[in-house]
């Protein structure tokens, strides 16, 4: 019997040996990903990576799952399946290119390599991840095109490329099927806006050389749009009515462009518009009252453009607007009383550099001086007294 427990004990032993074994290996990253880690560090400049930092505590002779506090303390990091889920930097300074070995990192979820000094073009195989949600390489030095991959991404739903160097046209869709946030502001993409991703909210391309009209079709099949910056492009021709009616529009900049008109359409009760900016652009033509009848205006800016005639009486009536700037155009006549008066001390803006009548000067909505006498009868072809 002696032999038999014996025999059971060495037995349990090897058993107990051999599940401590494989608990071990089954904890540890996976080597695909520590070799894509190791690549990813060799990319960045040594002497960029001060002893504060991220990717300081990354020790490979540790692993990255299992390892004690005093490694890995932030930059990558393993929520489940022993797989690298998120990539992080902090924003020291970190100079280098990003490896292509980062598409070995198969369960990333969400990169973030934001406010760095990256430069070099951005590996295609970043876009193969099966599993991306979040993107975001904002504020470095990346330089290319966009990889065309991009608009078929199906997990993707933030991508933020904003303040590189990126250049060339976009890709003529951008329809990944679940794209939330898309900002490639601040780059020198060029041509037209492509055809934009249906579910997309928060759209950013300020800051580029984007020229061409606004196209319907580029934005025809958005359903839950809730801002749009397209300030500081070649934009042109007219704003069209459809663009403001668009059914969760709530903010718009469309400033510093080079659009000549402007389509203001009467909104349905379901219109959630809050703010208009459409200033520094060459928009002729005549300041609509429709403007009022969007409920929930706060905020219009029609600022620097070449609009003619007068303010109209409705604007000094409507209640929720806060910020009105109209000043730098050429505007005439005489404003309204009521936004002199309980209205002066809840609206802010300016009706300056216009030719505006009786525009106190005690108001801060009068505050820079009208045009010359000389300059509106030119504007009006001299067909206006003065």
């Amino acid at each position: 019997m002696a032999s038999i427990a014996e025999s059971v004990s060495v037995s349990l032993f090897f058993l107990l040996h051999l599940l401590s074994i494989t608990a071990t290996v089954a904890q540890t990253t996976y080597p695909s990903d520590v070799s894509a880690l190791k690549a990813i560090k060799v990319a960045i400049d040594p002497t960029t990576i001060p002893d504060y930092s991220c990717l300081a505590t990354w020790d490979f002779t540790y692993d990255p799952y299992t390892t004690p506090s005093s490694h890995f303390l932030c930059g990558c990091a393993c929520v489940y399946d022993y797989r690298i889920n998120m990539l992080y930097f902090d924003a020291i300074g970190y100079v280098g290119t990003l490896s292509p070995l980062v598409s070995e990192l198969t369960g990333l979820e969400s990169i973030d390599l934001s406010n760095n000094k990256f430069s070099g073009p951005i590996p295609t195989s970043l876009f193969s991840l099966p599993n991306l949600i979040s993107l975001n390489l904002r504020n470095n030095s990346f330089s290319g095109t966009i990889p065309p991959i991009i608009p078929i991404l199906g997990t993707l739903q933030i991508l933020d490329l904003s303040s590189n160097l990126l250049s060339g046209p976009l890709p003529q869709t951008l329809s990944s099927r679940i794209l939330i946030h898309l900002d490639l502001s601040f780059n020198n993409f060029r041509g037209p806006i492509p055809k934009l991703p249906r579910n997309v909210r928060e759209l950013a391309l300020k800051s580029n050389y984007l020229s061409g009209i606004l196209p319907e079709t580029s934005f025809s099949e958005l359903v839950q749009l809730e801002a749009v910056d397209l300030s500081d492009n070649l934009l042109t021709g007219t704003i069209p009515g459809w663009f403001f009616l668009q059914p969760f529009l709530q903010r718009v900049n469309l400033s510093n462009n080079r659009f000549t008109g402007m389509e203001i359409l009467k909104p349905n009760n379901s219109n959630f518009l809050d703010t208009i900016d459409a200033g520094y652009n060459k928009i002729n033509g005549y300041l609509s009252t429709n403007f009022t009848v969007y409920h929930m205006l706060s905020s219009l800016s029609l600022r620097y453009n070449k609009l003619k005639g007068s303010i109209p009486k409705e604007f000094s009536r409507k209640t929720t607007l806060r910020t009105f700037f109209l000043d730098g155009n050429y505007l005439k006549g005489k404003p309204s009383k009521d936004f002199f008066s309980w209205k002066s001390s809840i609206v802010s803006g300016s009706f300056g550099d216009n030719f505006l009548k009786r525009c106190p000067k005690s108001s801060k909505l009068c505050s820079k001086s009208q045009k010359s006498s000389s300059i509106c009868r030119n504007a009006y072809d001299g067909k206006v007294k003065v």
